[in-house]
């Protein structure tokens, strides 16, 4: 697995997790997303590999007010944002990307400008209406302020040949509830965004406050109507479950409230302790405890079967949509289609290799003022990895695995203990299964039968 690769994912990929639930493990799995193949003869453009379709794109928005302390994300905590810098770069970025060998050479200098010394070479431009998904995460893309959101997006559009209609692309903005006002939702949809994921948490007030959340719980619903009266109405609320007994926060109640509101997708998150976070140093020095796995377990069950019940549909394992409404950009990483990222920390994959991103934005704008690629690092997938991540991206969602790929030594005690399911020749998790996903893959390869 690649070092790093959820440092900068959205937040409905990158999920918070537990070392174990009960026999098995935690739902979300830090399992790198891609599966070798989805790219096979793509026609590759100019001296790099930059395609001319991409059809997913993931920006990066690293600027924050405080940090969360769960939060491990690559951020940068500022007092006022540098939205026009921040642009700048980032488009930068791509100019230098489109012609630069850095892609395919982390740490390159792009080549030579022309004579002029005006410009970089021009590459083949994109084809028209290739992007389908555009992914603005973080950090706290809501900051931005809207004149340079605006820009940002419409370069972008501009970039990648976007099909003329309006929202035939996704636009996903990770925003915080305090930042959704008549004003900014009015810039957003401007601007060409669709969708808003946003980050509820809780709808305790007390647990937001240990959160370090900067909302409280009335914030949320006002948000919520504020987006749908300025013409946003697919909203994604993401919500954390497992917190400590302590904050006598009532999860039910919680999930009842959310589902009030009436948003078109939910994202569950299980509270994990990530290294040098407010929360590592609070448990460190025995100020706090996360709660037993059997509760954990018990949140995350309770919450498919309440969700289940109000139309909602888990199509992976920590979201669940109503029908239609699933988030087409993160489904596009679960399938294993390559994407391309933009911003600090952002993470692309190819097809057969994946890049990072220099995570600090100090560092990140550095590179860019200096005509630097921006890249830290990257990894080529061995076979080894390409047979892991299809089984994991198969089993952490709905679609599941073909049942020629799961060894029969395996498969009838999976299927009566309740953790999976066979339907028309495929292999579906239970929810009980996804609390043991990370301990049923492994099983696979040690009985030496996963189908290649």
């Amino acid at each position: 697995m690649p070092r790093g690769f959820w440092r900068a994912m959205p937040r409905g990929l990158r999920r918070p997790t537990r070392e174990a639930v009960s026999a098995g493990h935690a739902p979300g799995l830090k399992v790198p997303c891609s599966e070798l193949g989805a790219l096979r003869g793509m026609d590759l453009a100019g001296p790099g590999i930059f395609p001319p379709v991409v059809r997913h794109l993931y920006v990066h928005v690293p600027f924050c007010v405080r940090r969360c302390s769960y939060c491990d994300f690559s951020i940068a905590v500022r007092k006022h944002v540098p939205g026009s810098e921040y642009v700048d770069a980032v488009l930068r970025e791509l100019e230098l990307l489109r012609d630069s060998p850095g892609w395919v050479n982390p740490g390159a200098s792009p080549r030579a400008p022309k004579a002029s010394g005006t410009h970089l070479p021009s590459p083949r431009a994109p084809k028209a209406s290739g992007l389908e998904t555009l992914y603005l995460g973080g950090g706290t893309p809501s900051l931005l302020p809207a004149p340079d959101l605006t820009r940002l997006l419409t370069s972008l559009r501009e970039a990648f040949g976007s099909t003329p209609s309006f929202d035939a692309v996704e636009v996903t903005l990770e925003a915080n509830p305090e930042d959704v006002t008549p004003e900014s939702v009015r810039a957003w949809r401007g601007a060409g965004v669709n969708r808003v994921s946003l980050g509820a948490q809780s709808f305790n007030d007390r647990a937001l406050q240990w959160m370090h959340r900067s909302h409280d719980a009335a914030r949320i619903g006002a948000a919520v109507r504020a987006l749908k009266d300025g013409g946003i109405a697919n909203i994604s609320l993401d919500l954390i479950f497992a917190l400590p007994e302590e904050l006598h926060r009532d999860w039910e109640r919680d999930l009842e409230q959310a589902i009030s509101l009436l948003p078109s997708h939910i994202s569950l998150y299980g509270l994990t302790v990530e290294p040098r976070t407010p929360l590592d140093r609070w448990i460190s020095r025995g100020a706090t405890h996360l709660p037993a796995d059997e509760r954990y377990a018990d949140e995350y069950l309770l919450a498919h079967r309440r969700l289940t019940a109000d139309g909602y549909q888990f199509y992976e394992v920590s979201n669940a949509a109503r029908d239609g409404l699933r988030s087409r950009h993160n489904s596009a990483y679960w399938t294993g289609r390559p994407y391309l990222g933009l911003g600090p920390a952002a993470h692309s994959f190819d097809g057969t290799t994946r890049r990072w991103n220099l995570s600090a934005w100090e560092a990140y704008r550095r590179a860019i003022a200096e005509g630097r690629s921006p890249v830290e690092s990257e990894e080529a997938l061995t076979p080894e990895q390409e047979k892991l991540e299809r089984a994991y991206l198969g089993l952490r969602t709905s679609e599941g695995l073909s049942l020629s790929n799961v060894p029969t030594v395996h498969l009838s005690g999976w299927l009566s203990a309740g953790w999976v399911v066979e339907q028309r020749g495929r292999v579906r998790c239970t929810p009980e299964g996804w609390l043991r996903l990370d301990a049923l893959v492994p099983k696979l390869f040690v009985a030496k039968e996963l189908a290649t």
